[in-house]
């Protein structure tokens, strides 16, 4: 029994806080992020609690190309529109929190 709880002890103080999402990495990969590690994680942690995993993907494309931002925010498409809706929820509540 000790033994058990000694390997759960070593388990979660060595587990980072926050596992790298794709929110983060492809902050960190941006021209600014590199300098911003901090902000990066904290915008992966708003990610995680407002954003699905596949929403997180497809916000992480931005970073790379802000361009199809704008094609997804001008879509008629009932789909893009309800992904524009959630992506801005996020994007107002890591501005928020991440200051």
């Amino acid at each position: 029994m000790n033994r058990l709880i000694i390997a759960a002890a070593a388990i979660v103080l060595t587990t980072p806080l926050a596992m790298a999402g794709p929110i983060d990495n492809a902050c960190v990969r941006s021209d600014r992020g590199a300098r911003q590690t901090a902000l990066c994680s904290c915008v992966q942690q708003v990610a995680n609690q407002t954003l699905s995993r596949a929403d997180q993907r497809r916000a992480a494309r931005f970073f790379r190309d802000p361009h199809e931002a704008q094609v997804v925010r001008m879509s008629k498409s009932d789909r893009d529109n309800a992904f524009w809706a959630r992506y801005k929820r996020f994007a107002g509540a890591a501005e928020a929190y991440c200051r």
